[in-house]
Formats: C-alpha cells, sequence, structure tokens
C-alpha cells in the first residue's frame, strides 16, 4: 500500500513540476509550487523522514507561498512574454536534464542497505546516541549535538540571507509600484471585510504558535526543531498579516526588532560554543555544561535549537514586512 502511494505522490509530483512551468498566470503557478512542496512532504513522510517532511511542509508550502503571494502584489499576474527564439536556454536546460539523469543511473537502488550512505559514519551516529546523548530523535542528536558546525552553518547562512534580501529590497524603485491607489488600499487592509477568513484564520492563529511551541520544545523526542518551530512562528505572523494588513504586521513585528531577534539567535548558537571552549572544552562540546554529560548534552541542544528558532522566525518575518510593505516605499 505504501508502495503504490509513493508512486502515486511521485507521479503527482512530476504533473504539477509541468503544470507549474507550462502556466502562464503567475498566481497559478505560486499554488502549483504550493502543491508540489505539500506532494514532496508526503513523499518524505512515506521516507519515514518526518523531521524534513515537517519542515518542507511548513517553509515549502506554507511560508514560500505567501511570500510568492506578497511579491505577486506588486506586480502583473501574467508573465511577460518576450519576443525572440529561446533556442538557447532550452539547449542548455536539455543539457543538464540529460546529465542528470545520467547521475541518477548511477545512484544505489533505493532502500538499498549496502549504500554508501548507511555505510559511513550513520551506523556510529545509530549506536552511540543512546550512549553519548540519550535522547529518542536522532536527528536531533545528529544536527544539534554530532553536526553542530553544519546547523550554525546553516543558520549563519539564513542569517545572511535575511540581511541580503533587506538589502536588496531597501533600495527604492525608480518607477512607483504598478498597482492602483485603490488596490494598495486593499493590500494594506488585508481581508478585513472577509467575516469567514478572519475568523477561521484567527482560530489558527494560536493553533499554530501553539505548535510551533511543541515542535520547538519537543524536538528531542519527536520530528521538529528549531527550523520548523521558525517557520510555524513566522507562519503565524505572516496569516495575521494577510488578516489584518501587511501593515499592523509590520508595527506588531517591526523591521527593527526583528534583525535584533536575528542577530540574538545567531550569537546565543556561537555564544553556547564560547561557553564551551571558556570552560575548557572544545567548540560546541556540550559536555562542559554540566557534571552529568547526557544532561549536559540535553541543555547544549535545548539552547542552540532556541537559537535555531529564534533567528530563523525573525529572518522569516523580516523578509515578508520588506515584501509586503515595498508598495509603501
Amino acid at each position: 500500500m505504501m508502495t503504490f502511494f509513493g508512486f502515486f505522490t511521485l507521479t503527482m509530483v512530476a504533473v504539477v513540476a509541468v503544470a507549474t512551468v507550462v502556466s502562464s498566470n503567475l498566481f497559478v503557478a505560486s499554488m502549483w509550487f504550493g502543491i508540489f512542496s505539500l506532494l514532496m512532504a508526503s513523499n518524505f513522510f512515506i521516507l519515514d523522514a518526518a523531521d524534513v517532511a515537517l519542515t518542507e511542509a511548513a517553509v515549502g508550502a506554507g511560508v514560500s507561498t505567501v511570500l510568492f503571494m506578497g511579491a505577486l502584489s506588486l506586480t502583473a499576474d501574467k508573465e511577460s512574454i518576450r519576443q525572440g527564439r529561446r533556442l538557447l536556454p532550452i539547449v542548455v536546460v536539455a543539457v543538464v536534464g540529460l546529465v542528470l539523469l545520467i547521475a541518477t543511473l548511477e545512484q544505489p537502488r533505493l532502500g538499498d542497505p549496502l549504500a554508501p550512505v548507511h555505510q559511513h559514519v550513520a551506523p556510529w551516529y545509530i549506536e552511540k546516541t543512546p550512549e553519548y546523548i540519550n535522547i529518542p530523535n536522532i536527528v536531533t542528536a545528529i544536527l544539534a549535538s554530532f553536526r553542530g558546525y553544519d546547523t550554525m552553518g546553516e543558520v549563519l547562512v539564513i542569517f545572511t540571507a535575511g540581511i541580503g534580501v533587506l538589502s536588496v529590497l531597501s533600495f527604492k524603485p525608480k518607477k512607483r509600484a504598478s498597482i492602483s491607489s485603490e488596490e494598495l488600499g486593499q493590500a494594506i487592509r488585508g481581508l478585513q471585510h472577509h467575516a469567514v477568513l478572519r475568523v477561521v484564520g484567527k482560530l489558527l492563529i494560536p493553533v499554530l504558535l501553539l505548535f510551533g511551541l511543541l515542535v520547538q520544545f519537543h524536538g528531542k523526542y519527536s520530528p521538529g526543531g528549531g527550523f520548523s518551530a521558525g517557520a510555524l512562528f513566522a507562519a503565524a505572523i505572516m496569516l495575521y498579516g494577510i488578516l489584518e494588513g501587511a501593515d499592523r504586521s509590520a508595527k506588531a513585528m517591526p523591521q527593527k526588532v526583528m534583525i535584533n531577534l536575528a542577530a540574538l539567535g545567531c550569537t546565543i548558537y556561537t555564544g553556547v560554543g564560547v561557553a564551551c571552549m571558556l570552560l575548557g572544552h572544545h567548540f560546541l562540546d556540550y559536555n562542559a555544561l554540566w557534571t552529568d554529560p547526557q544532561i549536559a548534552q540535553y541543555y547544549g541542544i535545548l539552547m542552540v535549537e532556541f537559537g535555531v528558532g529564534l533567528t530563523v522566525t525573525a529572518v522569516l518575518i523580516m523578509i515578508f514586512n520588506a515584501i509586503a510593505n515595498r508598495a509603501t516605499y
């Protein structure tokens, strides 16, 4: 049954991908992107990658779709048609696609226990996690402890990406937005005149926040962690902005505060590593934080995951506020 469902979702992924490419309506294409991410999240669940599936559903199907909508509110909903031939792009895409298809032939069979990925450090992680860290969710143990350097790099990349987006959007456009004052007013007011959507949406906001807290602080025992929780927190704020208007969400979560929170999250993560060094251990060696190594690992993971969630939440809200209020510059 699961095999059939897997083939079905993969087939739908291919269909949605083609529909996204051929769609000339940018709004429709954005919706297809959200469906594509939701299908990919389903595939990850089938492959028992619940942590990745949760992140894909929150970021890909949720946050990314909202950001696409914010960008489309400042542009036309139809793709501009360029005259002339596009032979070179077609050739490049065809060659790259052919190379990727050939590369897939060299991959091991799906689920092969003898694949190289299962013969390197993965068995060691599985064997040593109960001994060194003793938390049920091995994924969290790997990302926040064994591979703490990599996760810190990802957090810094997210912070840098947020600063980059703000830098690009900080330039005032030479031409004013191509929307009328009535459309701009409606975009700022949000869905204030849609009673049903506002009531249902407001009911979802506390649910998203509570679920985000569960994902944040229960990620050591179940799928979750700072990345997924940050996306859920940001989705709740974005939903508030959609319902009440971009101006209210920007006032509730000012850009300066979000920038400081994003930097604070990175500081918390790196600060834990520096504290470990000051206590005579290696960088991000949580055993320095307590006499019992397993308790030390628990508190170390808790603190760095909090930093991750803080940075992800702040950066996503920063980007949403910047895009949603772009037309008011």
